[in-house]
Parts: structure tokens; C-alpha cells; sequence
């Protein structure tokens, strides 16, 4: 089994290192729990699963100490599943509104985020 998403720097292969993963995660999240937010989305070996964590960071996770923040986080994983099991799943969901979340990152549309854009060199967003 392969797996990926956006905290995973390189994809992972094999259920043991996919286990890790998920231990890694319940330590950074203890109380996490993971909802489904709509039906799977299906056709023949490919699957698209919604779902939203909601939990409190209390562990290091991919560098980043314990905030003690709680978090909601919604995103999809795309499945390929293969003689009945899942084969590949890449997860997706928003890094900067997690950031943002965990107090590591401005808010949106404010001066903080807008010079980070300017450092980053994309210049200045027209506001609404």
C-alpha cells in the first residue's frame, strides 16, 4: 500500500509504515476524531472519501510542537482500491488553514498574510 498527504513528505509504502503514521498522528491528536461529511464517491478502482478531523494538538507532529489549539480540518483521500483493498490513498487538505488554526500562520486576507505574499514574491492581492 501506498500513501500520502500533505504532513507525509514522501509517500510511504508498506501498512507498517502507514501504522507509524497513523501512531504519529494519534500522539499529536489524542482526541481526534474523523467524520464522514458526505457518501463516497465510487466508480470501479477509484474512490473519493470526504471526511473532517476535529481535535486538540497537543503532540509534536512534522516538527511542530503542541499548540494545545483545537483544529477542524476537512479534506478528501483518493483511493485505488485492488482486489477489494486499498492499494493507494493520497490525502488531501488545506495546510495554510491548518497553519492558520494552530496559530502558526496569519489569518486570511489580512496584513500578516499579505506580507507573507510579498516575501514570497507574488506582490500584493487586489482587496474585495
Amino acid at each position: 500500500m501506498q500513501y500520502e498527504d500533505p504532513v507525509v513528505l514522501e509517500p510511504t509504502n508498506g501498512v507498517e509504515h502507514v501504522g507509524e503514521h497513523a501512531r504519529r498522528l494519534r500522539k499529536a491528536f489524542p482526541d481526534a476524531r474523523v467524520e464522514r461529511t458526505a457518501q463516497p464517491i465510487g466508480s470501479g478502482r477509484y474512490a473519493c472519501l470526504p471526511w473532517r478531523l476535529l481535535g486538540t494538538h497537543r503532540g509534536e507532529l512534522a516538527g511542530v510542537p503542541g499548540t494545545g489549539r483545537f483544529v477542524i480540518l476537512h479534506g478528501v483521500h483518493y483511493v485505488e482500491l485492488a482486489d477489494g483493498r486499498i492499494r493507494r490513498a493520497r490525502g488531501f487538505f488545506d495546510l495554510y488553514d491548518t497553519g492558520t488554526q494552530l496559530g502558526l500562520l496569519p489569518a486570511r486576507g489580512g496584513l500578516g498574510e499579505t506580507a507573507l505574499l510579498l516575501l514570497r514574491g507574488f506582490g500584493l492581492r487586489p482587496q474585495a
